[in-house]
């Protein structure tokens, strides 16, 4: 398993910079393979359920030649629900391979959406503790779970 801790971090790139989120992006696309295997074969809805978790379902929303727009939620009795829940728009860049937490969900305060190099760095934070906290309970989908 290819770990983040391969990813080659600029002596320049601070937390909160912009460099520092780049490197962010390509940690949140290699946890997310960790969880979800090949990104490019993704299609549909995936589900994965482990003892003592909630269900953690993925979708694929919207697929492009270098693109994919994924939307990752917990559903909680079966369904995503509830302001706590996290819900997150997730757009991989295939050639890059990166990942960004491009939006979160309209039921969910855990951050709020924005462009600014401080909402992105927040949004993909939480994205990428989110990624290994998932991955560490057992979660995976599709070949990932093979």
């Amino acid at each position: 398993m290819l770990g983040d801790d391969l990813c080659a971090v600029s002596w320049r790139a601070r937390p909160g910079s912009f460099v520092g989120l780049m490197t962010l992006y390509e940690s949140n696309y290699i946890r997310l393979g960790w969880l979800a295997g090949d990104l490019r074969g993704l299609a549909g809805e995936h589900r994965s359920r482990v003892l003592r978790d909630v269900e953690l379902k993925l979708t694929v929303v919207e697929r492009g030649p270098y693109t994919t727009m994924l939307q990752l939620t917990y559903a909680f009795g079966g369904e995503p629900e509830g302001p706590d829940s996290p819900d997150l728009s997730v757009r991989v860049y295939h050639d890059a391979r990166v990942a960004e937490a491009h939006a979160v969900g309209a039921s969910s305060r855990l951050t709020a959406d924005g462009a600014d190099l401080h909402s992105r760095w927040a949004r993909n934070v939480m994205l990428n503790k989110w990624l290994e906290y998932c991955v560490d309970r057992g979660h995976r989908f599709g070949a990932a779970s093979a």
